[in-house]
């Protein structure tokens, strides 16, 4: 090393924040990383069979005074919730991680855009939570500490896209051939996809309309009317939960449609689908056996979904040139 070289090497001034920001995707990775944790940490949660302080102050119940009630299936019945939804932002964690490691660091404009509408529906989901009268404050709380640290890293991660159009996320990668058995395995991929989003809308809409089906209420061995007259504030606490999980499906199904849509079938795609996938299916089909809710109707879309996307991610690898 040169003694100019050597000065250089000591003059290096750049700051910490400029290191850990950086292009903006160390942020994005963050971003993902902590869904990952808040997933296992709520999921961690329920397995301890206790309520977060704030929903013990909310309900004026705690998980053990509850229990007393319908052999505890009310308890059980939430549990569930929440244990899917916390397979939920695990998946969707993970798949940010892998917008913005892989695609993003090529400089693809579409895995930008597909953040920033994710971001948008996930983020933005805690607002419908004012509807079901009950603010979830820590839920609160970590989004708005989560939020800066994402727009900060959409903002610096701008500058590596290689054009600034948003119909590039519109387009597709390759024409699908339904034919062989790699155009297959994709479009059973995209369906899957759309009925990820089609679900979480779905569970959205019962949330703030009706919030149970009927299966809900035949498991709980209740009724709406016995809900309120067990706690008055009980069913804006499940609502909550249920706009929670379906938040969670319909950003997963938005992420999987135009990441595989948009992208190439590379291997880190397949991983991560594969993973994703199984964290979010796992956790919500899985719950289900563990408190005893195993309803064939209720449990069947989810069933198929989950046929229909392991076969579409088995059959959606190319051996030649001609995905044969």
């Amino acid at each position: 090393m040169t003694p100019d070289h050597f000065a250089m090497h000591n003059r290096d001034n750049r700051t910490i924040g400029k290191v850990i920001i950086g292009d903006g995707r160390p942020l994005l990775i963050f971003t993902g990383l902590i869904l990952i944790l808040s997933g296992l940490l709520v999921i961690a949660q329920s397995l301890s069979g206790h309520f977060l302080p704030h929903d013990t102050e909310f309900i004026g119940l705690s998980a053990s005074e509850l229990w007393k009630y319908n052999e505890g299936r009310i308890n059980l019945f939430m549990f569930h919730d929440r244990v899917a939804f916390g397979g939920s932002i695990i998946a969707v964690g993970a798949l940010y991680m892998w917008l913005t490691e892989f695609p993003l660091r090529n400089g693809e404009p579409w895995a930008w855009f597909l953040l920033l509408i994710s971001g948008i529906v996930g983020f933005g989901s805690f607002l419908t939570y004012l509807g079901y009268g009950y603010l979830d404050s820590w839920h609160g709380l970590s989004t708005l500490l989560l939020l800066p640290f994402f727009i900060l890293g959409m903002v610096r991660s701008y500058t590596l896209l290689d054009n600034k159009s948003f119909k590039d996320l519109l387009g597709q990668s390759e024409k699908i051939n339904l034919k062989t058995r790699y155009g297959l395995g994709k479009a059973l991929l995209l369906f899957t996809s759309l009925g990820l989003v089609a679900g979480g809308l779905t569970i959205m809409t019962v949330g703030m309309t009706t919030v149970f089906v009927p299966q809900d209420l035949a498991f709980m061995k209740i009724t709406v009317c016995g809900l309120d007259e067990v706690n008055e504030n009980l069913i804006p606490l499940i609502a909550h939960d249920r706009a929670s999980f379906g938040g969670g499906v319909a950003t997963i199904g938005l992420l999987f449609f135009f990441s595989i849509r948009r992208a190439k079938a590379t291997i880190n795609l397949r991983q991560i689908v594969f993973i994703a996938m199984t964290a979010g299916f796992g956790c919500a089909v899985g719950v289900h056996f563990v408190v005893g809710y195993t309803d064939l109707i209720h449990l069947l879309p989810a069933y198929a979904g989950m046929v229909i996307c392991y076969l579409g991610l088995i059959l959606w690898r190319k051996n030649d040139s001609n995905g044969q």
